[in-house]
């Protein structure tokens, strides 16, 4: 009852759709019926007089022009390409097993099968008609226009192509990380949508709609010459008065359509269906962090991880472990997952990896000496050493071109001169320039670190220990320490800001130079036919450009990591949600963010000198660059 209910409602508003396109045609054809009417009446005699005379054929030019500027829009309507999602197409012998399932789907749901089967690099699932006559062979003019303003021809023969079923467009993360049968169960409303589908008049509607977004598209585009732009101007200012009119109607017929769809496959494993859509919040969360953390620093460095879709099943194990549902993802992992439906899965992996990378990133539409895949295995030394030792190698650059001099390295004998430390890239640089002294710390203020100590502790025995004053200084009282307080902070602030300034500048030159650089590509689906603009990459940002704070706490991790790698023997790891992670012992750090926030920030650099001295890391040796 309920599936007849939205069918007949999603049915009710098409029509609605299909007569403002019917009222359109007739405000089309009413000059030149009323020029009719007044050329029969001129000839026939009933209309006299000196102002009949010219009457007529004043409305036939008006008419005329009416009727040319209603066929160019037609034209520019059929004409027009909808937009297709940018998918990856699977072959049914690519997946025999997975077209079967769809198709004993669609029989038990008693709807029409999906014309094919494509994977998107997202965590959603639709159903996509692609039958639009720009996405076919070429019709004549005369077809598209009588198509276009609901001019019925010659019934169609037998001979003739039916209509064809929407294409199943299936989020990739699923086939890998869902079992066979909650993917079923997650496809079914999707496929039980082709049965309105198929209805003429929602058909109808649907492509007059996609028809006039088209259109809008095309005529806002920035290309066009100075001739053109005024006469598609008023193309675009008609489709877009159309495409109001129906905006409503549209959205009740597709949600009619919904509701229909839902309503048909209640059927169909509906107990198995609550599970899955457990699994479809768990897949999005996992992605979304694979995606963040693990593939964007990559696509940065010019690489892109060609087995994303296994990494996610890597990354949602990892999730379950740590939010203590390891138990029951056991028993369920045991059973076939959806991605043995498919022949070869690494390669349908690679390619929705490369789609992935597109979309969310922007890179090339193929691989090449600056856009190359990489394996999970290869990650950590091919990724993340790289992108450690070329942000620490920028943020050196940047302490040039301000002038921040290397420290001094005292001898062990107090009688020896201390010696200029080789001008090698250093740890104790970046530390001595970002720490601030508290007041009745050597040199009045002046940035310090253990270059300016002999033992080696680090400015916080210059004052005695963190939150302790040194020896026989004063104890300011609170105004004063308020006062020292703001001070320091404003010390460190404009430090900071002076870095992040030349750090930004740097990266954008570095940004703007990679995206200059030709053979980018630009996008292209099966064939020769783009599937979107290469301008508007990516499509779908992952993050906004980072702050200031984030950029510099980067560049400081990076070069803390260097350090602890080149001089205490830590390596560079994977981690499948937080990215990429520095090992020691075969441990993940997870206790360095926060001493880096606390040099970054307040200038204090006891928290993370504790925790270098702790490891043994050498902060006046010099690291290797990129």
């Amino acid at each position: 009852m309920g599936v007849e209910r939205g069918a007949q409602a999603a049915r009710a508003r098409a029509l609605a759709v299909l007569r403002i396109r019917s009222r359109a045609l007739a405000v089309a054809l009413l000059p030149a019926a009323v020029a009719v009417v007044l050329l029969a009446g001129r000839f026939s005699g009933h209309l006299g007089g000196s102002g009949w005379e010219i009457a007529p054929w004043i409305v036939t030019g008006v008419a005329l022009i009416v009727l040319l500027a209603a066929a160019g829009v037609a034209v520019v309507v059929a004409r027009a390409r909808p937009a297709v999602s940018p998918t990856v197409p699977i072959a049914e012998d690519t997946a025999p097993d997975l077209y079967r399932m769809v198709r004993d789907l669609a029989d038990r749901l008693d709807v029409p099968v999906p014309s094919a089967i494509a994977l998107t690099p997202d965590c959603d699932s639709w159903l996509e008609d692609r039958t639009h006559p720009a996405h076919g062979p070429p019709r004549r003019s005369a077809d598209a226009l009588s198509g276009l303003l609901g001019i019925r021809g010659r019934p169609a023969s037998r001979h003739q192509r039916a209509p064809v079923a929407p294409v199943l467009v299936v989020g990739s993360p699923f086939l890998w990380w869902m079992r066979v049968g909650e993917l079923r169960a997650v496809l079914a409303p999707v496929v039980a949508g082709t049965g309105p589908s198929a209805h003429p008049d929602i058909a109808a509607a649907r492509r007059f709609v996609r028809g006039l977004d088209a259109a809008v598209a095309v005529t806002s585009a920035p290309s066009h010459g100075p001739l053109t732009r005024p006469v598609l101007g008023g193309v675009r200012w008609v489709a877009r008065l159309l495409l109001r009119s129906c905006r409503g109607h549209a959205e009740e017929m597709e949600r009619g359509v919904a509701a229909a769809a839902s309503e048909r496959a209640q059927a169909v494993d509906y107990g198995l269906r609550i599970v899955a859509q457990e699994q479809v919040g768990l897949a999005y969360a996992g992605w979304d962090r694979l995606l963040t953390r693990v593939a964007l620093p990559a696509w940065r460095m010019g690489r892109w991880p060609s087995r994303l879709d296994a990494g996610v099943v890597a990354a949602l194990t990892e999730l379950s472990r740590r939010d203590r549902l390891a138990e029951g993802f056991a028993s369920r992992l045991g059973e076939r997952p959806a991605c043995d439906l498919l022949e070869e899965p690494g390669v349908v992996d690679q390619a929705a990896s490369l789609l992935a990378a597109r979309l969310f990133h922007g890179g090339p539409a193929r691989p090449g000496p600056d856009w190359a895949p990489v394996g999970w295995h290869e990650y950590p030394d091919e990724v993340v050493d790289r992108k450690w030792r070329t942000d620490a190698a920028r943020l050196h650059r940047v302490l040039n071109s301000l002038g921040v001099h290397h420290p001094t390295r005292p001898m062990p004998h107090p009688t020896h001169r201390p010696a200029p430390e080789a001008a090698g890239p250093t740890l104790e640089r970046v530390l001595e320039y970002l720490t601030v002294v508290p007041a009745g710390g050597p040199g009045d203020g002046a940035p310090t670190g253990e270059g300016a100590h002999g033992d080696g502790t680090g400015a916080s025995d210059a004052v005695g220990g963190p939150g302790h004053p040194a020896p026989g200084a004063g104890v300011p009282c609170a105004e004063e320490s308020g006062a020292v307080d703001d001070e320091e902070g404003a010390v460190a602030g404009v430090r900071t800001a002076v870095l992040v300034a030349g750090l930004s500048a740097e990266s954008e030159r570095e940004e703007t130079a990679v995206a200059t650089t030709p053979g980018g590509g630009t996008g292209q689906g099966a064939g020769d036919r783009p599937v979107w603009d290469a301008a508007l990459l990516p499509l779908f940002p992952l993050q906004p450009p980072r702050t200031g704070r984030e950029l510099l706490v980067d560049h400081v991790t990076a070069m803390v990591c260097c350090a602890a790698m080149d001089t205490a023997g830590a390596a560079p790891g994977l981690d499948w949600l937080d990215g990429p992670s520095l090992m020691i012992k075969g441990e993940r750090a997870v206790d360095l963010a926060p001493r880096v926030l606390a040099l970054v920030e307040r200038g204090d650099p006891v928290p993370l000198r504790t925790w270098l001295h702790h490891l043994g890391v050498r902060t006046e040796k010099p690291v290797r660059l990129v």
